[in-house]
């Protein structure tokens, strides 16, 4: 028999009206099976659709499922902050007046308010990697392919694996960036970041960033909290400031900004706007 649950869906990393990445929230669905929701998933067609249920442990104020088209994921960075703002617009009170704890596939991640910013702007505590370090000459080769570009044209690559499986490749700037024309079947199930700086006042942002995931059903992500989790325990505080901003999302008419800052302690802050743009229900 249908139900009838909430449903909002939330820009995230926007600048302006429809400028972010979307993802659509549905609360109260500890009812629903992983058939139902990888099936909403599928017919919502966003980069990811996230589903809100009652934590199973007593650290977390509830347990996030984050759906794609093609499938489950166990952690990623735009819904985390989505789903975190749809839930506190719902009425939904933390634990603790300072953060929001979020439980899901990789465990338990926290989401402050953003004291620097607007009361609307969250950012999350990146989660350990899964794997990091330098890639191997077969998977570079496979990049080079993947992103129709030399293996010289790679200036440096690693893994920033937090839970999809990103693997990054940084250009030589962001108008390299913007100029891949990816080959999608060559990219063999790899899930890929690329990033490239900007000249010092030739954007507000200091790195354009573009994300690949084909085999999870999403040609390019608009604006990907999670590869720029990844990206900041990378390269803030080396090659980037510890504190700087992404511009994500340029290549497909969106405007998305990511606030990246490495904190004292070492830990990796990923922050943005999110707003509610459409707010009712949905029957599954």
């Amino acid at each position: 028999m249908p139900h009838t649950y909430a449903f909002r869906q939330v820009d995230v990393f926007a600048t302006g009206p429809l400028t972010g990445n979307p993802v659509a929230v549905v609360h109260d669905a500890d009812d629903l099976d992983d058939a139902q929701m990888a099936a909403f998933a599928r017919w919502t067609n966003l980069s990811e659709t996230t589903f809100l249920l009652r934590p199973t442990t007593p650290d977390a104020d509830y347990r996030l499922r984050i759906w794609t088209p093609g499938g489950e994921l166990p952690f990623a960075g735009h819904p985390t902050l989505g789903t975190a703002h749809a839930w506190l617009e719902a009425g939904g009170v933390p634990r603790s007046a300072e953060q929001v704890v979020q439980e899901c596939g990789v465990g338990l991640v926290t989401v402050r308010r953003d004291t620097d910013a607007s009361g609307d702007r969250l950012a999350f505590a990146a989660p350990p990697l899964r794997r990091s370090g330098p890639v191997a000459p077969e998977n570079l080769a496979q990049l080079a392919r993947g992103l129709r570009v030399s293996v010289a044209d790679i200036e440096d690559a690693a893994w920033v694996d937090n839970g999809p499986g990103w693997v990054a490749a940084r250009l030589r700037d962001a108008a390299a960036v913007l100029a891949v024309e990816p080959d999608l079947a060559a990219f063999g199930g790899l899930k890929i970041g690329v990033v490239g700086t900007y000249a010092p006042g030739e954007s507000d942002a200091a790195v354009e960033v573009r994300a690949f995931v084909p085999d999870i059903g999403v040609a390019e992500d608009p604006v990907t909290g999670s590869l720029n989790a990844g990206l900041g325990q990378w390269l803030a505080g080396g090659l980037l400031p510890a504190s700087y901003v992404a511009s994500q999302g340029t290549a497909l008419g969106r405007r998305g900004r990511v606030l990246v800052r490495r904190d004292a302690a070492g830990e990796v802050w990923v922050g943005g706007a999110a707003v509610t743009t459409i707010a009712g229900t949905v029957t599954l």
